[in-house]
């Protein structure tokens, strides 16, 4: 009987579906709205009331029948081929009721009764495993399911008002709205305001997925029109708030209030009501946790929004805007301190997942629960022995393996002290770090690394590039060039490879920020973020194939029912396998003997770049083994120039110190499209990578740690090794030399250039604690 009767109701709909919505569309049949005294609380939320909570409302006089027998006899004097044009479109929209009463059939039958959560004990619990199945965390605590009436009013009238304010007025699907939407999105160029019903995201987070498909969207239609016959608007409207994903593992407005002010819904104010209906547009972006200045504004706008559709008066808005916001300082439940950043992260990129099942998120992610302890660990040891005296107060890291999965993320110094997300969210200049895309994308144009370069000035359009020395070395190779950072040779390179290429090859990496065409394009002048760069860099380590940088590998129920599995790991090709063994043979050689001597690593051929920005603004390295890609960024969350703090020092010793964890049981290997080559007398603590073809035999990895030479004890360290290579056995006839073919009139010529005035700072850079003289050639080496 029950299935009869719900199958009575949806015939019943579709007869009248059609002339309901047309009638609506043309104005016929609209009640006439009858004026409301100005509303005060709790009457101003009588409009909702009125709507939610009355189990009857009045019927209400059609059009005037008139009206309806003049269209009728315009009908008649139609020309024959528009009463066909109009029977066709009859017939066609015949057609899409018919397919929708077949979807409503079918899903009375497939679905349970949605108001079957009612029963559920408490919202669901967030369990993030490692890529052990060790538990990392739980987010969530146990809320009961709220009764609507158990809501308070401002909580309601604030969703309505700001995400569906005709919800009371159709029928699970809004056409107006729909076609404002995009018409909206078409005026702005870009998806700035959805069409979708609170049915229809109900519908979404109860039954679908996130996929953006034209057949995930028919179901969504479907379903939605299927709630409203089974369910009143109250119902709807419970539903929603109960199973709502508000950021944070908080599943409906009671983990909500919980989660961000620490109370329950039923003491919320007015102003935090609004914050909490504010997080609906997006969760992660309005997250009082993440921003709270943002959720602050956004909640003014919902209150706003608020009144204008009366719910609430200007006296009442204006009291909310002056009572004081406090949030709740954010708790992690059964998480250690070391892993707050990522935490967030999963739970961000969780879609908004609800089940009608009692039980359970547990996310399987790509995590490795130790290495992210100890990058935590050493990036607060690091900042706390050397910060101060490098003028560095935050820093941030990631690890990626080579198919994108994120193995750790540090966000910051310390999650307790600020929440704030540096690895991800922060957009800084990368400096140096970006020129490897510029690099690559000569490479493709025909250079190899031992092409032939010039080191002088260079003016374009009145940009005059300088080095950091103020002077210039002349012809050298393209891999000198890269080691030693040379910012005129990667601006020549840029506009040699042509225009748009430095920014197509970025996009081909996976940068998907905002890059501006430019001379100054190859210096790192526009804002990434370090996952960005890691995972552009990733390329370089996997052997030219894309990746997606991810952390969720898998959700399930604790009932074991999987809920989303992530995309398997992209195998198209971005990069020739023969162009990326040239750039890392370059990336080599800025480890071995550039910039990035202090990130050697003992066991593992290693490559990267440094990136220093203009008044030591920012300090990158990014760098990879054939294993894992790390990325770090040292700096100040105001921007603050440091004291002298370079890609070189700071960035390089923690890359070096979590890769060494990271690599810890691993056998080595070379890096991609390169072979091993022979060690050189002058630099007897490091080892050689060559590009796959050259004429080197292959030999086991001897790379060790090497003290990094600084830009301004370059000269004296050079000096002292050539000097001990003069007093060697003369009779020596067979040597052994670098791979980057750097020959001893290049080495006595660059010595020979001069000193500069520039004396840096007395700075803790050199553990050591060499004698730092006045910086030659090389001091443009960062």
């Amino acid at each position: 009987m029950r299935v009869l009767r719900l199958l009575f109701l949806t015939i019943r709909l579709i007869v009248r579906l059609p002339f309901l919505i047309l009638g609506r569309a043309l104005g016929f049949g609209r009640p006439q709205r009858r004026a409301q005294p100005s509303p005060t609380l709790p009457g101003s939320f009588q409009s909702v009331a009125d709507r939610a909570f009355q189990a009857d409302r009045p019927a209400q006089p059609s059009g005037s029948p008139r009206k309806r027998g003049g269209r009728r006899w315009r009908f008649r004097n139609l020309n024959a081929k528009y009463r066909v044009a109009l029977g066709a479109g009859v017939l066609a929209g015949g057609g899409v009721i018919l397919t929708f009463a077949g979807m409503l059939v079918y899903y009375t039958v497939v679905f349970p009764d949605p108001l079957a959560v009612r029963n559920h004990e408490r919202s669901p619990l967030v369990r993030i495993l490692a890529r052990d199945g060790s538990i990392l965390a739980e987010r969530g605590t146990a809320h009961d399911y709220l009764q609507l009436e158990n809501i308070p009013k401002i909580v309601p009238a604030a969703v309505v008002a700001t995400e569906d304010r005709r919800f009371f007025d159709h029928y699970g699907v809004d056409p107006a709205g729909f076609f404002r939407a995009v018409f909206a999105n078409l005026r702005a160029g870009r998806f700035a305001q959805g069409g979708s019903t609170l049915t229809q995201q109900l519908a979404k987070n109860l039954f679908l997925t996130q996929e953006r498909t034209l057949t995930r969207k028919l179901a969504e239609l479907g379903l939605a029109l299927w709630l409203e016959v089974r369910l009143s608007k109250s119902d709807i409207l419970e539903l929603y708030l109960n199973q709502v994903y508000l950021g944070g593992g908080a599943y409906g407005v009671g983990a909500a209030s919980q989660r961000y002010f620490g109370k329950p819904v039923g003491d919320l104010t007015l102003g935090e009501a609004a914050i909490i209906a504010g997080l609906l547009k997006a969760p992660t972006k309005y997250s009082p946790a993440n921003n709270p200045g943002a959720a602050r504004a956004r909640g003014r706008v919902v209150l706003s929004k608020m009144r204008d559709a009366g719910f609430i008066s200007e006296d009442q808005e204006q009291r909310a805007l002056s009572e004081p916001i406090t949030f709740r300082d954010p708790q992690i439940t059964k998480t250690a301190a070391d892993a707050g950043y990522v935490i967030d992260y999963i739970l961000e990129q969780l879609p908004p997942l609800a089940s009608v099942e009692n039980g359970d998120l547990i996310v399987e992610t790509t995590l490795d629960k130790t290495l992210q302890q100890k990058a935590q660990e050493i990036v607060k040891d690091v900042l706390a022995r050397k910060g101060e005296t490098f003028g560095a107060s935050q820093a941030a890291l990631v690890v990626l393996d080579g198919e994108g999965g994120i193995r750790a993320l540090v966000g910051g110094r310390d999650y307790g002290d600020s929440q704030f997300d540096r690895a991800v969210k922060a957009r800084r200049q990368p400096g140096s770090a970006f020129k490897p895309v510029v690099y690559l994308a000569a490479i493709e144009a025909g250079m190899t690394p031992d092409s032939p370069v010039v080191d002088r000035p260079v003016t374009i359009g009145g940009w005059s590039p300088k080095n950091d020395n103020q002077q210039y070395a002349g012809a050298i190779t393209l891999r000198q060039a890269l080691a030693q950072s040379i910012n005129t040779v990667a601006v020549r390179l840029n506009q040699d490879v042509g225009q748009g290429k430095t920014i197509e090859m970025a996009r081909r990496l996976g940068i998907r920020s905002e890059l501006h065409e430019g001379p100054s394009l190859p210096l790192g002048t526009s804002e990434v973020s370090l996952l960005e760069m890691t995972g552009a860099y990733t390329v370089f380590s996997n052997g030219g194939e894309a990746i997606d940088p991810h952390v969720v590998s898998r959700v399930r129920l604790s009932s074991g029912r999987v809920i989303y599995v992530s995309p398997p790991a992209r195998t198209d090709r971005v990069v020739g396998e023969t162009e990326i063994g040239a750039l890392n043979d370059m990336l080599n050689a800025a480890v071995v003997y550039g910039t990035g001597r202090r990130a050697a690593l003992p066991d593992h051929p290693a490559a990267g770049k440094t990136g220093t920005t203009q008044d030591f603004r920012d300090a990158w390295f990014v760098g990879f083994t054939s294993k894992l890609t790390a990325g770090v960024w040292v700096g100040n969350d105001n921007g603050k120039s440091m004291n002298r703090a370079t890609g070189g020092s700071l960035p390089a010793e923690i890359w070096n110190r979590v890769m060494r964890v990271a690599h810890n049981g691993m056998r080595p290997a070379p890096l991609p499209g390169t072979t091993y080559s022979r060690a050189d007398a002058t630099f007897p603590d490091v080892s050689w990578i060559m590009p796959v073809g050259d004429a080197a035999p292959a030999h086991a990895p001897r790379v060790v740690q090497a003290r990094e030479i600084l830009p301004w004890s370059a000269e004296a360290q050079m000096r002292s090794r050539m000097r001990e290579r003069d007093t060697a056995d003369a009779s020596r006839q067979e040597r052994p030399h670098p791979a980057s073919n750097i020959g001893e009139d290049f080495i006595r010529r660059v010595l020979s250039g001069g000193s500069s005035s520039q004396t840096p700072e007395n700075v803790a850079a050199d553990d050591e604690g060499s004698r730092r003289p006045n910086g030659g050639l090389f001091a443009n080496w960062w």
